[in-house]
Order: structure tokens, then sequence, then C-alpha cells
């Protein structure tokens, strides 16, 4: 399984860095991609992150993850990205584990994925997750969603992530190697 977190120009820097960097210690293949023709990405707060690949070199098997980082720049870059949009339908069509955190799972909503999922994200954004069952809690996991709040609980949303895909054990052995409580 390898994780793709997507990035584009206004990502919220700390939910897609602090999803990578959990993931990599955890042994999880994890892979930055740039949803544009540069594999430099400027994030909302003017960081730039130099992607592994571009959009256009990655083939997302069944079995991978697909990431979505919020930042409402971010999350418009990321909804204009044709080719990440039909990426998402094809996955999701295969019931593989999509994330998203923050305004992130917006995009989930308005391609109707949310439907009777349990998912939370950033406060005010919940009117378009459509008919999800809206949560207020830092992460949930829901069939193949996880979805996070915001920012102040990107290692709630990380640590999610990682027990999905190596379980619980592995998840404490690194939550508590990185003194996270």
């Amino acid at each position: 399984m390898k994780v793709y977190v997507m990035l584009a120009d206004g990502f919220e820097e700390i939910e897609a860095m602090a999803v990578v960097d959990v993931l990599r210690r955890g042994d999880v293949e994890t892979v930055m991609v740039a949803v544009k023709g540069d594999k430099v990405v400027l994030g909302a707060h003017d960081i730039p992150v130099v992607a592994d690949k571009k959009i256009s070199d990655i083939q997302v098997e069944k079995d991978d993850m697909i990431v979505l980082p919020g930042g409402s720049k971010g999350v418009e870059n990321l909804e204009a990205s044709e080719t990440l949009i039909e990426m998402l339908k094809k996955h999701q069509e295969q019931n593989g584990w999509i994330a998203a955190i923050c305004a992130g799972p917006m995009i989930l909503g308005k391609l109707g994925f949310l439907n009777g999922i349990k998912a939370t994200c950033y406060p005010g954004c919940e009117t378009e997750l459509k008919d999800a069952v809206c949560s207020e809690e830092n992460a949930v996991v829901d069939k193949n969603f996880i979805t996070g709040r915001g920012p102040g609980v990107t290692l709630d949303f990380a640590f999610a992530i990682l027990s999905v895909i190596k379980g619980n054990e592995i998840a404490e052995k690194i939550k508590e190697a990185m003194l996270f409580k």
C-alpha cells in the first residue's frame, strides 16, 4: 500500500507534513504529490514544499490511500484538478481508502461520497458534507474514509491513518516515541 498526499498551492502545511512524517516513521510508503505541473508547491503560509511526484506520474491502485489536506485555497486548487477528481471517483468506485482533513472533506461531500458516512471537518464546512453524519471528533474512521477536524488535531488524524494501515500497536509505539499523549 502506498499513501498519496495530494498537494496544491495553498495547502495547510501542518496537515500535510504531519501526516507524511507520522506515516514515514511508521514505515508506510508515503508519496507527496503535486497536482500541478511543477513539483514545488506553496503552502498556505508561504512555505514551499517539493513534492516527490507530479500527479501525472502516479498510478493509484485500489489498495492505496489518497490523502487530501485542507487549507481553503489549497482545497479550491485540489477541486480544480480534473485529474485528481477523476482519480478520486475511480478510487471510490473501488472502495479505496480516502482521507481528508479540515476543508478537505468538502471535496468528498460535493462528490456525494459521504452519504450516510460519519465524518468530521473544520467548523463551518459541514454544509458541504451533504448527507454525512457530522461529528465534532478530532478524527473519524468510517468504512473507507478517514476525516479530521483541522490543523490543531492533525496528529490525531495522522495516527488514525497509521492505525488503519499498520494497526494500533504500531501506532501506539510511534505515539510513545513522539511523546504524543
